[in-house]
C-alpha cells in the first residue's frame, strides 16, 4: 500500500477526476457532502473552505494504491475500512470527504477528496504529511496482511512524469554502477559517461565530505532523495566494501598462482631428479652392471677358501 499526496485550490478539478466514468469510478465512502452529482459535491466542498479563506490550498486529494495481489481481498468494504483508518491516523477527520474507487488500472486504488478546513473551520495541518503518510501505509500494510511491493523495483516508468521519470531513470543507474565500482573517482566517471553529473558537499571549510548532490536531464537531486541508500555515507560504506572484497580477491588470485607456480616446480624437480638417477653409476642394478670377467674369477676363489 503506497500513498500520493496532492494539494489544491481546485475543488472542481478534483472532483471531476474522481468522480471521472471512464475511470468506472464507485463511491464507497462520503461524509458530510451532497451527492446528487459532480457540482453539488464541489459546491459543499467550496462553501465549507470559505470558513478559512487564509488558507488558499484546502482542497486535499490523495491516492491509496494496493499491489494487484490483493485485488481479491480487498472488496469496497475493506477499502472503505482501510481509507477511513488512513485518514484517521493521518489526522483527517471532523471534515468532509469521498472517497471513490477506481477500475482502470490492474491493481486496486481509491482516491480521496477531503477538505483541508474541517467542520469547525479550522485547518487539517500537512505537517510533514509525506514522512508521516510513509509510516502509516507500512503499518496498515502489515496490519492488514497485505503484500508488500518492491518499491522502485516495479515503477511503470512509462506513466511517470517529470521529474520523477529522470529520478527513476538515476536511481536505476545509480543501483548499477554504485554496486559494481570500487572507489569514488571509478564512480564518478561511470556516472558521467551516461550523462550523471556529481557534485559533493562539504562541511564548512574542510575536506570531509558529508553529502552527494546528482544532476541529470537538468534536474538535481541530493542522493538521499532518490533514494535512502543513496546518501553519500551508504554509497561510500559500499565503495569501502567492494574495495575490499576486490582486493581479497586479487590476493586469493595471486595466492592460487603462487601454489599452482611451486606445485608444477616441484613436480618438474622431482622429474628431473629422478631422470638424473638413471645416469648415476652407483644406483646401476647388479644385473645391469657391465660384465667383468677378473670380478668373476675373484668371487669364484674365495668361496672355495670358505669351502675348505
Amino acid at each position: 500500500m503506497i500513498a500520493k499526496i496532492m494539494k489544491g485550490s481546485d475543488f472542481m478539478g478534483v472532483v471531476y477526476y474522481i468522480l471521472n466514468d471512464e475511470k468506472g469510478t464507485k463511491i464507497i465512502d462520503a461524509d458530510g457532502l451532497f451527492l446528487e452529482n459532480n457540482d453539488t459535491i464541489a459546491q459543499g466542498f467550496i462553501g465549507q473552505a470559505q470558513m478559512n479563506p487564509r488558507v488558499t490550498k484546502a482542497a486535499g486529494h490523495i491516492a491509496l494504491s494496493f499491489s494487484k495481489e490483493d485485488a481479491p481481498r480487498l472488496n469496497n468494504a475493506v477499502m472503505a475500512q482501510i481509507a477511513r483508518e488512513y485518514m484517521e491516523r493521518m489526522g483527517i477527520r471532523d471534515t468532509q470527504y469521498i472517497i471513490g474507487r477506481h477500475f482502470d488500472r490492474e491493481h486496486p486504488h481509491v482516491h480521496i477528496a477531503f477538505n483541508r478546513i474541517d467542520n469547525n473551520g479550522k485547518t487539517i495541518s500537512d505537517r510533514n504529511d509525506r514522512f508521516r503518510s510513509e509510516r502509516i501505509c507500512k503499518e496498515l500494510t502489515k496490519k492488514y496482511g497485505l503484500h508488500f511491493a518492491n518499491g522502485k523495483e516495479r515503477v511503470k516508468i512509462g506513466r511517470l512524469r517529470e521529474p520523477d521519470k529522470t529520478r527513476y531513470e538515476l536511481y536505476q543507474i545509480l543501483k548499477t554502477e554504485v554496486g559494481r565500482c570500487g572507489n569514488r573517482d571509478v564512480l564518478v566517471n561511470n556516472l558521467k559517461r551516461q550523462g550523471v553529473d556529481v557534485e559533493f558537499k562539504y562541511k564548512g571549510q574542510t575536506n570531509e565530505i558529508q553529502g552527494v548532490i546528482f544532476s541529470m536531464n537538468g534536474y538535481r537531486f541530493n542522493g538521499s532523495k532518490v533514494d535512502r541508500q543513496f546518501s553519500y555515507s551508504k554509497i561510500d560504506a559500499v565503495l569501502r566494501r567492494n574495495n575490499y572484497e576486490e582486493r581479497q580477491m586479487q590476493a586469493n588470485q595471486q595466492r592460487a598462482y603462487r601454489e599452482e607456480t611451486s606445485t608444477d616446480s616441484s613436480r618438474a624437480g622431482n622429474l628431473i631428479s629422478g631422470s638424473l638417477g638413471l645416469f648415476d653409476p652407483n644406483n646401476v642394478p647388479e644385473e645391469q652392471q657391465p660384465y667383468d670377467p677378473y670380478l668373476r674369477n675373484k668371487k669364484k676363489k674365495k668361496q672355495r677358501k670358505i669351502n675348505w
